[in-house]
């Protein structure tokens, strides 16, 4: 998987590196049997995603994460932290759910409507 650098553009803060999941295996594996989350994941979602379609479990996962969901303009539509064996439903379809460690909502401050730029791939 590649790596990526994801940027809150409406606050002007890099929020750090994420793995990218865009396959279906990638995106169904997301951070699943990890013992912890150095760096993130953004998963990739098909472009005809509704609301539900876009949802996420966390089946498997030994802690929770703090879990945007972006729609195809990279702005954030929703967000929330989830723990282990549950799911959730975003607010509004997404094209981008990025999965990060816990505190990293309040941490950088993101909020519902800024937009992300996560374009430039590191190497």
């Amino acid at each position: 998987m590649k790596d990526i650098l994801i940027i809150n553009l409406t606050k002007e803060t890099k929020i750090g590196k994420v793995e990218v999941a865009d396959s279906f295996f990638s995106r169904f594996m997301g951070l699943m049997f990890r013992k912890n989350v150095d760096n993130g994941m953004l998963l990739k979602l098909p472009q005809s995603r509704s609301r539900h379609g876009s949802a996420i479990h966390m089946f498997f996962m030994h802690f929770p994460l703090d879990i945007v969901f972006a729609d195809s303009d990279r702005k954030i539509v929703d967000m929330v932290t989830i723990g282990p064996w549950k799911t959730y439903t975003p607010i509004a379809p997404a094209n981008y759910v990025i999965e990060l460690k816990t505190g990293s909502i309040k941490k950088f401050d993101l909020e519902i409507g800024d937009n992300l730029d996560f374009t430039l791939e590191c190497v």
